[in-house]
């Protein structure tokens, strides 16, 4: 295929266009670079510094494209709570301007990367597709216009489209900002470092952690799939996982001793968030194969930021323990 990624460079975006062209796909990216690193992507990639909402600059980087994967949005839920103009410009403007583009340059298929953000609380775990969306931040809420966006105009240009609601997912090369840090990473580089792992609420909130290659298999058979036009995927792992779940298996991993602070004054958010994958499974035939543990595993050896920390920390304990016993 000839693809489209943007917001290419970013986390869940440099892993897909780097499977995309192992695959033997050719692949254009374009990104801002306000949350993203070319330097990861496959110099076989022809990647474009531009912004989203730049028609122009998509005209002529959609010529002759199969498929677009859009990726491209501002994504802490946090921040947006500061900032909901910016995250609407962004997020859904942007999103319009990519099927504008789309029509005119007769791009047969748009694979957006939507956010199980804006289920919000829901009484039924796992949550299906078919629950009705209460979005609590306005990430969410930019989230939730762009697909009913793309599938509109999908429908009135005949393109087709198709939403996957993308859950916690982690993996190598994720970004870990000052502020507003995802929490898989925020806490491995705390308990790495030995510093205080910080949780907000009790830790029993739940969530669902996928494993970035996992993600990546769910975008790329979406780009293909057959029967798929306005359909709306769950992509998680399916299993339902504490934060006090998640620090105890990260102990586990690293070999530390997490030391946990709880502020019960600040909100945890939702109670539980788990994903129902009938839907993927059905119509992707999508199937997660990594687990928690696993993907925890990988991050501490395919991560150099994690891998360094790790085997520094080793290096002490077995220096340390040399030198007990030469005592």
């Amino acid at each position: 295929m000839q693809c489209l990624v943007t917001g290419g460079a970013g986390f869940i975006g440099t892993a897909l266009v780097n499977r995309l062209v192992q695959q033997g796909h050719h692949v254009r990216v374009l990104d801002d670079l306000s949350a993203g690193d070319p330097s990861g992507l496959h110099p076989d990639a022809l990647f474009t510094r531009g912004d989203v909402r730049d028609r122009p600059k998509l005209w002529t980087l959609l010529q002759k494209v199969d498929c677009v994967f859009h990726l491209a949005a501002r994504v802490s839920v946090q921040e947006s709570a500061f900032y909901p103009r910016e995250y609407n410009d962004v997020n859904v403007g942007g999103t319009v301007s990519l099927a504008e583009a789309t029509r005119d340059a007769g791009v047969k298929r748009i694979v957006l990367a939507s956010s199980a953000t804006v289920y919000g609380p829901q009484p039924r775990q796992p949550v299906p597709e078919s629950a009705w969306p209460h979005p609590q931040v306005p990430y969410a809420v930019s989230k939730l216009a762009a697909e009913h966006y793309i599938f509109a105009l999908g429908e009135l240009n005949g393109i087709e489209t198709v939403a996957l609601r993308i859950f916690n997912a982690f993996g190598p090369g994720q970004r870990i900002p000052p502020v507003h840090a995802p929490v898989v990473p925020h806490f491995a580089r705390n308990v790495l470092s030995g510093a205080s792992v910080v949780v907000h609420g009790d830790g029993k909130q739940t969530r669902d952690f996928v494993y970035i290659s996992d993600v990546v298999d769910a975008l790329v058979a979406a780009s293909t799939a057959p029967n798929i036009d306005r359909n709306i995927i769950n992509v998680g792992s399916g299993e339902e996982t504490s934060l006090e779940g998640l620090i105890a298996v990260l102990g586990q991993v690293t070999q530390r001793q997490p030391e946990v602070i709880y502020n019960p004054r600040q909100s945890g958010g939702i109670a539980r968030l788990v994903a129902d994958l009938s839907t993927a499974r059905r119509v992707l035939g999508y199937k997660p194969r990594i687990s928690l543990r696993e993907g925890l595993e990988r991050l501490m050896v395919e991560d150099p930021r994690f891998a360094r920390s790790s085997t520094a920390q080793t290096t002490r304990r077995e220096r340390s323990g040399s030198r007990t016993a030469a005592k």
